[in-house]
This record gives structure tokens, sequence and C-alpha cells, in this order.
């Protein structure tokens, strides 16, 4: 079971790797751990073995691809992974989760590929509003174009994980996340002392208050006082 979320059951990697080099990345180093060569290098591929072996918990949310970005699928068969999901929602029941830190890949692959709505949920990552913060440390898209894309979705089930939590300006972020309209987001500082921007403990959970009041559901992940 990952660790990045409660609400997970089980995770399923039919797909491995990642470009965007985010220095907090966990699943970079627990990748080389692995005996597959390219995921010891975290190189973007596809195990097409494990398509057939996609979960199917009862009543459970199965993580799709934690260990790498799926944006990087495209050039590696995610109309396989799309495709298997689709067909494990026609006889089960499971909740099929993904994540990236580029949206804009759910244009391409969710709403192109008929998901049932309410066995998909899609989320992606807003550690800040700060683009000179997130610059420093990955290659991923500016956290603008990321809120821009999910706000745009079309899509009745999102999430969004603000972990790890980098400072931010508590007005943008709350009118970000209330205009997204997630219906859970994940709220946490790094967990790998990556010596992050972090923002004072009062402003996150001051922001968690007001995501709450609005009426979204807040995971609480690792709440604690910023690192020196």
């Amino acid at each position: 079971m990952t660790r990045m979320y409660k609400f997970v059951r089980k995770t399923w990697n039919p797909f491995v790797g990642c470009k965007f080099d985010c220095k907090y990345c966990w699943a970079r180093r627990m990748a080389r751990r692995l005996k597959c060569d390219l995921c010891q290098l975290f190189i973007p591929h596809l195990h097409e073995e494990r398509l057939k072996k996609i979960p199917k918990p009862k009543n459970g949310i199965v993580f799709v691809c934690d260990m790498g970005d799926i944006s990087h699928a495209v050039l590696f068969g995610i109309e396989k992974i799309i495709e298997a999901v689709k067909q494990a929602q026609e006889t089960s029941n499971t909740t099929y989760f993904f994540e990236t830190k580029n949206p804009t890949v759910y244009y391409t692959c969710i709403l192109r590929y008929d998901l049932k709505p309410d066995q998909t949920i899609v989320s992606t990552t807003i550690e800040t509003n700060r683009e000179e913060l997130v610059e420093k440390i990955s290659l991923a898209p500016p956290p603008k174009v990321r809120y821009q894309s999910m706000k745009l979705l079309d899509w009745p089930r999102k999430h969004v994980s603000i972990e790890p939590v980098m400072d931010f300006d508590p007005e943008i972020v709350f009118k970000w996340i209330t205009e997204i309209e997630p219906e859970c987001v994940s709220v946490g500082y790094d967990n790998y002392n990556n010596c992050l921007p972090e923002p004072p403990l009062d402003k996150v959970l001051s922001l968690i208050e007001a995501l709450e009041s609005s009426g979204i559901n807040v995971e609480r992940k690792t709440i604690r006082e910023p690192w020196k």
C-alpha cells in the first residue's frame, strides 16, 4: 500500500518513471531498489506484463502509476493503461485514482476514453502558487498552469495534493482550490527533510480551516512546524 494517501487501498504501476526531476521525489528514491534497470534510472517506460494484473478491490481506490507521472506515458502506451482501467470498471465497482503534475494530459486520455466518472478520480499537485519556488526544485509545469487545467476540466471527481507544501499566498491558493472544486484536498509538509522553502504552521492551518469551512474535505498529512 502506498503511504501517500490514506484513502488509497492498492497501487498499480504498469508505467514507471518521470522527467520532472522534482527534488523531493520519494518515488525516484524508491525506484533505485527495483530490479528493472529502467526503473532504477527512473526513465519513463511501460511494463506491459502488468496490464492484465490490474487490482480490483471491492469498494476500494487504486492509485494508477504512483511510481511515475502518467503525462510521460503518452509516448509509452497510455491508451493501453486507460483501456485496462476501462475494462476493470466494467466488471467491478473499484475506483481508480490518477495524479499528475501536467493535468492537460487528462483532456487526451481521461475524457477521450470514456472512463466512468463515478469510478475515476483525477488529481494534480499544487505545492504553492509561487512559480519561482517551483522553478528551483522541479521541471514540472508552473502551478498556475496546473490550476487552470484542473479548473477547466469537466470532470466530477477531482483531488488536489498540496504536498509537500511550500510557502504560498493564502488568498491565491484558496481561490485556486475552491475554483477547481475538488472533493478532497490532501495537505502536508515534506517527509524527507529536502530543505524546501516551507510556510509557517499557522498559515497552513488557516488554509486548511478555510478550505474545510468552504465545504471541501481535507486530508491532513504530515502537519508540523517547518524545519529550520
